[in-house]
């Protein structure tokens, strides 16, 4: 298959200088998806976009998703009391097309606001940086790592869109009631191994005592008969790490997350045995991680539960959670697409968009995100006001 030979047997040479000779099902992802040199997303592997691109997200529909998220961060800054600088912080902003969708907004349409607006990109993948900075030179954008913004420096919103999903999770499977950690290791091949490398699956203790604190913390007891030898699923420690240190960064303002996920009781229930790890190489997606290394995307659903209890450790009160789809809607997109005119364009144009529109609240695609807004130093009298995306659409 189509993997990156230089990354194989760098995560060979991991697992073989590994007490074990094994490493967790995370730390092969991470490189994987992180690796500085060949991973999928610090290369020009990464590809997004309906033409030759392994997916494609809300943002490759057009500008209507950045401008109605506009509209949103608009009144974040309204209920906040126009705050100067108000910074509105991308983490993993892809292309940076959603960014100059956003910008551009605010510059046509809020010049007020786009003067208050310190536009923060938090970028992991240098050739994706490198392709934000290029699309975004007109603004004034600033790049930095999550641990570089200082503790209670950020006033406004971090924000994401399809970023929690591609942090590395561990993987767990059930043997006789107990949780047990799946670990990737080499193919017995003699010495032939490293030079060319084939990974396997194997199954031991828990490498972290996370793990079970984690089903613990959001209310999964997988000891009970319903959970089947053989169930697996994941736990995303790397999310709750991330939730913490933003937290921690914000002193007052909000924390908006897009991305596909359930409720824990969902995630993992009894029946959804095989957990949610997808694999997507050129918009074909499956199940097998050890295919096509460094050259596909690899991720896995979002635990909002998680993300809401771990929140509320931290100091962020949940403000709402609700799909997409409603989101959108309650943002103004069932009025354009009521105003969709033949007038304006063509009839082909016309149907591009009403098509783009609709996919964007599609219950069975882009729709059914979750959408969770968690808050951080609001008053009484701000907590109070209801946020437009999460009303009731009209």
């Amino acid at each position: 298959m189509d993997s990156h030979p230089a990354l194989c047997q760098a995560i060979a040479s991991r697992i073989a200088a590994s007490p074990q000779k094994r490493i967790t099902f995370a730390e092969y992802m991470d490189m994987v998806l992180y690796h500085p040199e060949q991973g999928y997303y610090a290369s020009d592997a990464v590809k997004i976009g309906f033409r030759g691109g392994d997916f494609f997200t809300s943002v490759s529909l057009g500008a209507d998703f950045g401008e109605l998220l506009a509209g949103q961060f608009l009144q974040m800054w309204e209920i906040l009391g126009q705050p100067q600088p108000f910074h509105l912080v991308e983490m993993g902003a892809g292309q940076g097309i959603l960014a100059s969708h956003i910008l551009n907004y605010f510059k046509l349409h809020h010049p007020d606001f786009f003067t208050a607006l310190e536009y923060i990109i938090v970028e992991k993948s240098p050739f994706l940086k490198q392709e934000q900075q290029q699309r975004l030179q007109e603004f004034a954008v600033r790049w930095c790592n999550l641990p570089e913004i200082a503790p209670n420096s950020i006033t406004g919103c971090f924000f994401s869109n399809e970023l929690v999903d591609a942090f590395p999770v561990h993987q767990f499977t059930v043997e006789a009631g107990k949780l047990q950690e799946i670990y990737v290791t080499l193919q017995e091949d003699g010495e032939n191994s490293i030079p060319d490398p084939s990974f396997i699956e194997v199954v031991g203790e828990a490498s972290t005592p996370q793990l079970a604190e984690y089903l613990q913390l959001v209310g999964i007891d997988i000891s009970q008969s319903a959970y089947d030898d053989g169930y697996r699923s994941e736990i995303n420690l790397a999310a709750l790490d991330w939730l913490g240190i933003v937290a921690d960064c914000l002193q007052r303002g909000y924390v908006l997350t897009i991305d596909y996920g359930y409720p824990a009781s969902r995630y993992y229930h009894p029946r959804r045995s095989q957990g949610t790890l997808q694999c997507y190489y050129h918009h074909r997606h499956h199940d097998h991680p050890y295919i096509n290394i460094g050259q596909q995307d690899i991720t896995a659903h979002v635990d909002f539960t998680a993300l809401e209890i771990w929140g509320d450790k931290y100091g962020l009160n949940q403000v709402g959670w609700t799909q997409q789809g409603l989101f959108l809607m309650a943002l103004g997109l069932g009025q354009r697409i009521a105003a969709l005119s033949y007038q304006e364009q063509s009839i082909s144009q016309l149907l591009q968009r009403r098509e783009a529109l609709h996919q964007l609240i599609s219950p069975e695609g882009l729709g059914n995100f979750g959408v969770l807004v968690q808050s951080k130093g609001l008053t009484e009298t701000q907590s109070k006001q209801s946020l437009q995306g999460l009303t009731i659409p009209e």
